[in-house]
């Protein structure tokens, strides 16, 4: 099976993911793409700079797989207003 990995893009910084993650495919990629950046929402608040944020999946020759923004994420969070009170 490929191994994908999951690098964090926050304006031009890059926070590469050393180890990745074995899955069977691309859509198993942008499954765990997408709950790793609602637990990052969820912990660190979808504020300021995160918005913009990018999480970049690549394969082992480092091609972009696929480009999950933390925005899009935002949308398919349970439980999660989208107006604050």
């Amino acid at each position: 099976m490929p191994r994908y990995y999951f690098n964090t893009r926050i304006g031009d910084e890059l926070i590469s993911d050393p180890e990745g993650e074995v899955l069977r495919n691309p859509d198993r990629a942008w499954e765990m793409a997408r709950a790793m950046i609602q637990e990052i929402l969820k912990t660190e608040g979808a504020e300021g700079a995160l918005l913009n944020a990018v999480i970049e999946v690549t394969d082992d020759e480092g091609e972009i797989v696929l480009e999950f923004p933390f925005v899009e994420a935002i949308i398919d969070m349970p439980n999660r207003s989208m107006t604050r009170h």
